[in-house]
């Protein structure tokens, strides 16, 4: 008999593990792990998927993209969910432990800004933010009335999403940014801090308005002097928003025939389906 066991730890964990369970023996026996980003979006795939295969399991973690392949390197995970490509370092690292690995770019995601709700700005442009981030303005004042200092709650160095907002704004985050272990903690701390701003996956909070009680989710103003919200899904479809980014995961060659099926199911009608309702987007 099939049962589903979720457990979700309190925010300050390290990690989010989620396992959906069948009586399965090892060949069905799944270990996802890595991008928080993506860590809902597995969830609600691998629940739909389990239910038309009673005899999968699949345990899911997040805690951050390299937390992900490093696990696929120490031979501890089947499918790594990155929302950044591999390194140089790591690619090479694949091949010195003669690790071949299939990429897949299943769903596309948007990074949002977030600030508390009661900051007066609605906008933001790209010199603004890259000057709040790597430190250069500490004070609200030159965006706002107020003179509050600004607080960064961003991520660790091993997330990916940490990686991609410092390519894009080609920046080196502010040493006095709070290191937080994933999109909640960003979120609560962001609620309780009228100076604070973070960033946080998109698909993470576009579907659940409780998660979006007590925050605002910035526009950004593009270098065509556009303000777009990451939340506008036709500005995502027509590739308008500066900070979206395609989502991946890496398979070890070991792993490609037990977990094909479930990557299958990613690609069919339903999976597309279940990948838009949750706020992410579909690849084209």
């Amino acid at each position: 008999m099939k049962k589903h066991i979720f457990g979700y730890p309190q925010i300050f964990l390290f990690s989010i593990l989620i396992l959906i369970q069948s009586c399965a023996d090892s060949d069905h026996a799944i270990k996802m792990k890595g991008s928080d980003t993506e860590v809902n979006l597995a969830v609600n795939l691998a629940e739909e998927f389990s239910k038309e295969n009673a005899d999968f399991s699949i345990a899911i973690s997040g805690g951050g993209s390299g937390l992900g392949i490093t696990a696929l390197l120490n031979g501890q995970a089947d499918i790594a969910n990155s929302s950044r490509p591999l390194t140089e370092d790591e690619i090479d690292l694949f091949k010195e432990k003669n690790i071949p690995l299939r990429t897949v770019v299943f769903a596309e995601d948007a990074t949002a800004f977030v600030v508390n709700k009661d900051n007066p700005i609605d906008s933001i442009n790209l010199k603004d933010l890259a000057e709040i981030l790597d430190g250069t303005q500490d004070s609200w004042s030159k965006l706002s009335n107020s003179n509050l200092p600004i607080t960064i709650y961003g991520r660790q160095s091993s997330s990916g999403t940490y990686s991609f907002v410092k390519k894009k704004l080609k920046i080196k985050f502010s040493q006095a940014a709070k290191e937080m272990t994933g999109n909640s903690q960003i979120l609560e701390s962001v609620k309780l801090d009228k100076s604070g701003i973070g960033y946080v996956g998109a698909g993470y909070i576009s579907q659940n308005t409780n998660v979006q009680q007590g925050i605002k989710v910035l526009k950004i103003i593009d270098k065509t002097n556009t303000a777009v919200s990451p939340l506008d899904q036709e500005a995502i479809r027509q590739n308008r928003y500066y900070f979206q980014r395609p989502l991946f995961q890496f398979i070890p060659e070991s792993s490609w025939e037990k977990v094909e099926p479930f990557i299958s199911f990613e690609k069919n009608t339903k999976g597309k389906a279940l990948i838009e309702s949750s706020g992410y987007y579909v690849i084209h």
